[in-house]
This record gives C-alpha cells, sequence and structure tokens, in this order.
C-alpha cells in the first residue's frame, strides 16, 4: 500500500490505517478505542471478530461492550473480515477492528488459506475510504510453542502483523497500558 493511492486522511485526523499492537491484557483495546473516540464527527463502528465460545470468552466480551458503552455499532465478522472492512469503512466513520489476532485464528481453525486471506485484508484496508484501527496480539516474544499447530499461528500472526504494520501509517505497541508509537518514528 502507498501513500498515494489512499483516500485519507483528513488534515489532522485519525490516520488511514493505525495498528495498535500488544500482549494480553495490555490494555491494546483501550487504547484503540480511545483513538476511535478522538475521531471528532466520526460515526463509531466496532468490528468484532471474536466469538463467545465459552464463558470466559462471553465475559470478556461483555465487558468490552460495557467499556464502549453507547455511541458505537457493531458488526460481528469472526471470518468475513475484509466484507466488514469494505461495508464499514467510510469517510464519516472511524473503523475500529479488534482483533486481526482472533481472526486469523478463526480463519486458521476453519482450514482457510491464510496467505490469501491476509492478502485480502491487505487489500480491504488499501481500499478503505476512512479511517480504521486495527488491534492484533504480538505472540512472537514468548517461548517457541511445542506443537505445530501453535508454531503455525504464531508463524501466520507474526506476518499479518509485519504486512499490516508496513502498510500503516501508525504503529503502537501497548504495554502495562503504556502506548509506545513505534511508526511514524
Amino acid at each position: 500500500m502507498t501513500k498515494t493511492s489512499r483516500r485519507w486522511p483528513p488534515e489532522g485526523g485519525l490516520p488511514a490505517l493505525t495498528l495498535v499492537l500488544g500482549g494480553a491484557r495490555s490494555g491494546k483495546s483501550c487504547h484503540a478505542e480511545g483513538l476511535v473516540e478522538a475521531a471528532s464527527g466520526a460515526r463509531r463502528v466496532y468490528v468484532a471478530t471474536g466469538t463467545a465460545g465459552d464463558g470466559e470468552m462471553a465475559a470478556r466480551i461483555a465487558a468490552h461492550r460495557a467499556r464502549r458503552g453507547a455511541g458505537w455499532s457493531t458488526v460481528e465478522a469472526p471470518h468475513y473480515l475484509v466484507a466488514a472492512i469494505s461495508r464499514a469503512a467510510a469517510p464519516d466513520a472511524a473503523v475500529l477492528v479488534d482483533c486481526l489476532t482472533l481472526w486469523l485464528s478463526n480463519r486458521l481453525l476453519a482450514g482457510a488459506d491464510l496467505d490469501a486471506a491476509r492478502r485480502g485484508l491487505l487489500e480491504a484496508l488499501a481500499a478503505a475510504r476512512g479511517p480504521v484501527v486495527c488491534v492484533a496480539n504480538e505472540v512472537g516474544l514468548g517461548i517457541v510453542p511445542d506443537n505445530a499447530l501453535a508454531r503455525a499461528f504464531r508463524d501466520a500472526a507474526g506476518r499479518l502483523n509485519q504486512d499490516v504494520a508496513t502498510a500503516a501509517d501508525r504503529v503502537v505497541f501497548v504495554a502495562a497500558g503504556l502506548p509506545l508509537v513505534l511508526k511514524p518514528a
């Protein structure tokens, strides 16, 4: 994605594409929500990729919804993220995708072609007609997983994060609730 291919951002507003990375419970979702809420005048669209497969995940989803409160519209997209971004991204809207890692996990477990899924996502982000903030887990900082599926997931997540970071105008790493801007430097 090149700067010249973008239709966004407006001067001084939210960049066309922001990536917010961090570990589990690092504060990355709160930070991303704050970025979208600061986009004055924009409709706020939350694209959710998680599903309530168990009680713990259902509680996490409920906590995220309660924290956001009113003023957000929610689009459920555990598998069809490209279509959701294409529909939601508009000049009058700021879109938050939470999170790329869950979407990737959903696609992996569904047996999808992850390279094709990644390319489709990058194309949708490049074509977005308004700002998009993506949240993703940084999964490559720990020990090497002990099984092939977990290693394949870690590798695919790392590639996806690198590609989205390359395309992004802004990349922020959040640790202990503290944002560290990685790009632009």
